[in-house]
């Protein structure tokens, strides 16, 4: 039987001879990666970032070779998956890092393969009609209007500062608490605001009675403060307190911005929607899918109360948008975003909602909140650990029982150099914790208690 001929390495991904091409090509991706993922045989590589970085030179050798390699393909996908922090092994627990479906993956294959770029109707006829219909139906979820597609919670945040400034005439101030992510200060140094006024958080969500003194103290004409409030923070999933903070919002005259990067999820589930009741007096949400809705990077998004305000966004340019297209009825995309060139993100997303519909969804969510208390329960019924409090979501921020911070960073890194579990790491309360993120609805309990030993073995060993 003879072998077929390898596939042309010129060939293009679409057209009548792109599923030709492909598929052998397919074949090999899949093979490199169960390869890579068995080469690995844990949730990280072994050995730390020296180890790594030697084992992908020595696969890469010459970057820009004077003849091609036709195994290029193979080797270099199999040193990727073997050097790859696995998001879908269990004990990979660090980040707000999910799994991605299988069938989200797949539909981004097709985005990849059509390569519309959403900055004009005649590059993206279909993308940019779905694109319109998914966002407004997920803006919609969130009791908000409208929405955009971003890169995540920094582009989103970065934008929901922007939308501010320009429906204010530029005269904004940004007060957020200090339990908020980092991209909202730079998002403000970026934008030249003037430097953000920060609220306590103690307990790791705003402290009410200190906002309500910011917002008296600071004044200003109604509309010229911004309040940006967190569902779901980074360090251990919670939840400000929405409903109390858009009441002192509305009495001060101030605009609220929620980054619910983390919590948005929440959203598809029935029983852990409530915890998100607010969300609804926002002016601008934004919401992450590579989070609690399982997307391959990038989903981000940003929803408004009022669309009106992304008219800001707004730009001409006559080889994109000339005015007698537009006035012929030809959609003007240019202000759907700050990007220009952009692929269509929403394809996965899109197949996503109407494969697994917001039962499915909400199902992952209950099940990843649901192995979160599990692991609690198990932490806390263990003498050697100290809990630092029930999970809101799914993170759950633990330690050795008498350690020191230095002895809790050490065992963290004892473990990611060993390649044997990802966890990240948190400071509240002026001490160091370790942190587990929870995003794998697989997980099961015997894998927590894996996790659980694992890091008692590290700390006494």
């Amino acid at each position: 039987m003879s072998t077929p001929p390898p596939p042309d390495p010129r060939a293009l991904a679409s057209g009548s001879e792109g599923p030709g091409a492909l598929r052998p090509l397919l074949d090999t991706v899949l093979g490199a990666l169960d390869t890579g993922r068995r080469a690995r045989g844990g949730p990280l590589p072994a050995g730390g970032p020296e180890a790594v970085a030697a084992r992908l030179r020595d696969a890469l050798g010459d970057v820009l070779p004077e003849h091609g390699d036709p195994e290029a393909l193979r080797v270099l996908v199999h040193a990727l998956a073997e050097g790859a922090a696995d998001p879908a092994d269990p004990l990979c627990t660090a980040h707000l890092h999910c799994p991605p479906l299988a069938v989200a993956a797949a539909a981004d294959l097709a985005a990849t393969v059509l390569n519309p770029s959403l900055d004009s109707w005649d590059q993206a006829p279909a993308a940019s009609e779905l694109e319109a219909l998914v966002t407004r139906e997920l803006a919609h979820l969130a009791g908000l209007a409208d929405a955009v597609v971003t890169t995540g919670g920094t582009e989103s945040n970065h934008l929901a500062l922007l939308l501010a400034r320009e429906s204010h005439g530029g005269g904004i101030r940004l007060v957020h608490g200090a339990n908020a992510h980092h991209s909202l200060p730079r998002a403000a140094w970026l934008l030249g605001l003037p430097e953000p006024v920060v609220v306590p958080a103690p307990a790791g969500t705003i402290d009410l009675a200190a906002l309500h003194r910011a917002l008296t103290d600071v004044g200003g004409p109604r509309g010229s403060l911004l309040v940006a409030a967190t569902a779901g923070t980074t360090d251990a999933g919670l939840i400000d307190p929405l409903p109390e903070i858009a009441g002192l919002c509305a009495a001060h005259g101030a605009r609220l911005h929620i980054d619910a990067a983390h919590g948005g999820g929440l959203l598809f589930s029935d029983r852990h929607r409530d915890r998100l009741t607010g969300l609804e007096a926002a002016h601008t949400v934004t919401l992450d899918l590579h989070k609690l809705g399982w997307q391959p990077i990038a989903a981000g998004l940003l929803a408004v109360r009022r669309p009106r305000d992304l008219d800001v966004l707004h730009q001409h340019a006559d080889y994109l948008n000339a005015d007698d297209d537009t006035e012929a009825g030809l959609p003007d995309l240019l202000g759907r975003s700050l990007r220009t060139t952009r692929r269509p993100d929403i394809l996965k997303t899109a197949v996503t909602l109407k494969t697994l519909g917001r039962r499915g969804l909400g199902a992952l969510v209950d099940q990843v909140c649901a192995r979160a208390r599990e692991f609690a329960d198990l932490i806390h019924a263990h003498p050697g650990f100290e809990l630092y409090d029930r999970p809101v979501i799914s993170t759950v921020l633990f330690r050795p029982e008498g350690a020191t911070d230095d002895a809790v960073a050490a065992v963290r890194r004892g473990l990611l150099t060993d390649g044997r579990a990802v966890l990240g790491r948190a400071r509240l309360d002026d001490r160091l914790w370790l942190k587990a993120t929870l995003l794998n609805p697989d997980t099961r309990p015997d894998d927590l208690a894996a996790l659980l030993k694992l890091v008692e073995g590290t700390t006494h060993g």
